[in-house]
Formats: structure tokens, sequence, C-alpha cells
């Protein structure tokens, strides 16, 4: 594809992962691909990058087309000292499935990937075939002890003139401050699988069975342990909950 303009390729265990750059609309975007079948979108949080990903695209690899990209503003992907909006990541990511020419397609994503792959879900019902939320943003409030982890960090590394990894989110005049659609969930028309962890310091695990009442046709899974990355942590267990939730197509 013309708008492919680097490749460089990293072989694991179960096959190859490709690291590719991609021209959208006058900038670069970096993503990782693997394997080949029905295509995966898989999207990073606010405090990550496609490097989440490898692991996990290995062992779907033989079974589905993986697509991990840094998602603007991160990771390798061109970026803006300015910060984005909502709509920016959203329409980055649009334009990623649209360049690509993927549809439909499994779209994957842990906390503000995981608001992301909402709006799309929501608004391009016919762009997503299968959704997958991992500790994801929108059901409810940022915890109190959330938000001090994440000022403590950032105001870490402006004390030491450290560069910040992330970019500033932006808010529109009378936009949520945490970004909730838990009023709109219910309009969701895909199977959906919520995935949390038990004790999550940033979005408790109430928001998860609260979204499990109102979307239809979803599954939720709570993983044991403390944090907010448990395609991380639990790293086997996910794959395994992930893989055979997009399994359940081919049955």
């Amino acid at each position: 594809m013309k708008n492919i303009i680097e490749e460089k390729t990293e072989s694991t265990n179960n096959g190859t992962i490709e690291s590719l750059k991609l021209r959208i609309d006058g900038y670069q975007a970096h993503y990782l691909k693997a394997g080949s079948g029905s295509p995966v979108v898989l999207l990073h949080g606010g405090a990550s990058d496609s490097g989440d990903w490898p692991e996990t695209m290995s062992t779907l690899s033989p079974y589905y087309s993986l697509y991990a990209p840094d998602i603007v503003g991160y990771g390798k992907s061109d970026k803006s000292k300015n910060g984005y909006y909502l709509t920016e990541f959203v329409d980055f990511t649009l334009n990623f499935i649209q360049t690509l020419g993927l549809g439909p397609i499994a779209l994957v994503g842990h906390s503000l990937g995981g608001r992301i792959c909402l709006d799309i879900a929501l608004h391009h019902p016919y762009t997503v075939r299968r959704l997958v939320l991992i500790d994801t943003v929108g059901f409810g409030k940022l915890a109190w002890w959330g938000t001090v982890l994440g000022a403590a960090a950032w105001g870490f590394r402006e004390a030491l003139g450290r560069p910040q990894p992330y970019p500033r989110f932006l808010k529109d005049d009378g936009e949520d401050k945490d970004w909730k659609c838990l009023e709109k969930v219910s309009e969701l028309k895909v199977p959906t699988l919520l995935v949390w962890n038990r004790r999550d310091p940033y979005y408790s695990v109430n928001h998860a069975f609260r979204a499990k009442k109102l979307i239809p046709d979803a599954r939720l899974e709570v993983l044991p342990g403390y944090g907010h990355a448990p395609h991380v942590k639990n790293r086997e267990h996910f794959n395994n909950l992930l893989l055979d939730f997009l399994n359940h197509d081919q049955r």
C-alpha cells in the first residue's frame, strides 16, 4: 500500500510482528501488525502505547490479523504540544481503519482506548463486529486516588525537567471531564466483552457492573488483583478470554 512508508519486522515465538508507519491526512502514524485472518484493532490506554500488545498479537496471530496503532500523540506517531480532544482520537482511529481498508473489525480498547472504541461502536456500528472494553473510561468518574496518582506522576516529571510522555487532554466547553457516556451504551448494537480488574484504583469495577446491566448482549469478566491493566498483568488469562470471545464468530 502506497501510504505505508516504513517497515521493520520482529520475529517472535508465535510469528512475526511488523512495525510500520502510515501516512494519514498529512501526519505519520506508527502501528504494529501481525497475523492473518479477520482484522482486530487494539487500542492502548491514556498512559501507554502499542507496546502493550505484542504478546497478545503473537498469541492471536495464527487466527487473526492484528493491528495496534500508537494513537496520535503517543509512542512513535506524530505529536502536538497543544494536546488533543477526544474527537481527534476518534477521527484518527477511524482514518486508520479506513486507510488500511479494514472492516468490519473486532475493536479492543483499554481505558482511553476503550472510550474511543465506544464512540466508534455507537456512531459507526457497521464498522465494528465485536467490541472488547478493558477498564474503560466513560462509565463513571475517575476515582480520587486515581486523580492523585496521575497528578503526582505528572508533577514528578515536571519537577525533574523530564518531558511528559503523554499528550494533554483537551475538553470542549460543557464537555464532561470524565467523558462519561453511560446513558448511551444501551444503544450499542454489537456483542460486547467487558474485562475489569477487581481493584482498579482509577475506575471502579462498579462501573463495569453498571455498564453490564445496560449494554445489550454484554459479557463481563472480572479478573482478580489490583491495577488498571488486566490485559498486561494477567496477560495469559486475558488472551484466552479474548480468543474465546472472538472465536464465537467462527462457531
